[in-house]
């Protein structure tokens, strides 16, 4: 009887205690012509400020757990100096707000939204950031969540002398999740961090769609980056999961995995880039079920990535499958066969698999790579007569990707579709 009164007793204080914090949390209207600064001043941690339409030229320090909240979209303008918002704070929430017009001093670092470090379960919900140099640098601030915003960059600058969309930096938990981001130096750049999630971010007019490094058990999913240098630039990172994202029309890599392990790369699609992957001293991944399609160089694999499992991929149309250099042979498709286009080979017994292995590369293309020059002479007899004695003598042979029995047909029956928005 006495732990039951105990127990209520307890019950009681926690309602009362709930019941206080709730009443001492405000809600405080800011009007336009009225400071958000001096509202700033005036809260209480937890207190809301509700921030009418209007433009407010002001930069904001928020060293205190608020929620910024814009009615109407307000504009918040850092009249071209410094941080336009700077948060010292745990627990500070920024929504529905236009915030523009940082400093152009990179290294100052100037920022449309500066995160401090320790401001941990930052929030930026539903907002839009243009002309800042950078969007949102964010530092050693935990559970962070950038959540649907709209970010464009200075447009007015050359690349090299941008900010980044999101810089991300020494965080833990970060989600990442909805944002679209253009014309910022790379769109989403991060650094020395764990167990992030980016999912569902649309990149493109940008250096990379994501410049990425030192962060390991994450994931990447259902990203789309087009019409830049690159898409995802994956490096020196391990324990990656890598799935159904788009990358189309950049002008070097769809996804480059460089100094990458133990990672998951799948379902993705990379189409009319400069090489679809490039593959640089990786191992230990498993890429599969990818469509790699039209791209210029549909796989560029160097710096001994040979110890991975490469399985059930569609290569189709790619002007030159793959691009490798190496002293021996790279074994692809040893537990589901991957599909190549330009598969000479045939399928007597029905099986769906080819009974003579592709090889992606021979003589010749090892001579091109080595001399361009010869590529004007491509359709000469003289090469063409090369590459036959050379696939018939095994001591001309040069080493390649093999697959022992390729697939017949594509997996992807969709595939086609994908032409659709591969640049002309």
């Amino acid at each position: 009887m006495l732990r039951c009164r105990l127990a209520l007793a307890l019950a009681l204080a926690c309602a009362q205690l709930l019941a206080a914090s709730l009443a001492e949390a405000a809600v405080l209207p800011v009007r336009a012509g009225e400071s958000i600064a001096a509202a700033i001043g005036r809260a209480h941690a937890g207190d809301t400020l509700r921030i009418e339409a209007g433009t407010y030229r002001e930069n904001l320090l928020i060293e205190k757990p608020l929620t910024l909240q814009g009615v109407g979209h307000p504009v918040i303008s850092g009249q071209g100096k410094g941080d336009t918002i700077r948060v010292h704070a745990a627990d500070v929430n920024l929504k529905d707000l236009i915030i523009r017009d940082s400093g152009s001093d990179l290294t100052a670092q100037n920022a449309g939204i500066y995160v401090l470090p320790g401001s941990h379960r930052f929030q930026l919900a539903d907002c839009t950031l243009v002309a800042n140099l950078f969007g949102v640098w964010l530092e050693r601030s935990d559970d962070a969540r950038l959540l649907r915003n709209i970010v464009t960059g200075r447009r007015d600058l050359q690349s090299a002398q941008r900010g980044n969309g999101f810089q991300i930096y020494d965080t833990t938990g970060v989600q990442v999740i909805g944002n679209q981001i253009s014309s910022t130096r790379d769109g989403i750049y991060v650094d020395v961090s764990r167990q992030a999630l980016f999912r569902e971010n649309r990149i493109h007019h940008v250096r990379y769609g994501t410049h990425y490094m030192n962060t390991n058990h994450s994931t990447w999913e259902d990203n789309e980056v087009y019409l830049s240098r690159a898409g995802l630039a994956l490096m020196e990172v391990r324990n990656l999961v890598v799935r159904r994202n788009l990358a189309w029309g950049n002008t070097d890599h769809g996804i480059m995995l460089r100094t990458i392990q133990d990672s998951l790369i799948e379902n993705n699609v990379v189409v009319g880039n400069d090489r679809g992957f490039f593959i640089y001293d990786a191992e230990y991944n498993i890429v599969r079920d990818n469509l790699v399609l039209n791209n210029r160089t549909g796989v560029h694999l160097s710096a001994g990535s040979s110890n991975n499992q490469i399985d059930g991929n569609d290569f189709i149309g790619n002007q030159e499958q793959v691009r490798f250099v190496a002293a021996k042979d790279v074994e692809w498709g040893r537990s589901k066969a991957n599909y190549w286009s330009n598969y000479s080979g045939w399928d007597q017994d029905g099986d769906g698999k080819g009974d003579v292995p592709y090889e992606a590369n021979d003589l010749v293309d090892r001579l091109n790579w080595q001399y361009p020059m010869l590529k004007l002479l491509a359709a000469s007899p003289s090469l063409r007569t090369l590459r036959f004695v050379a696939r018939q003598f095994p001591l001309l042979r040069a080493p390649s990707v093999i697959d022992r029995h390729p697939r017949m047909q594509p997996y992807n029956q969709n595939w086609k579709k994908w032409n659709e928005i591969t640049p002309r």
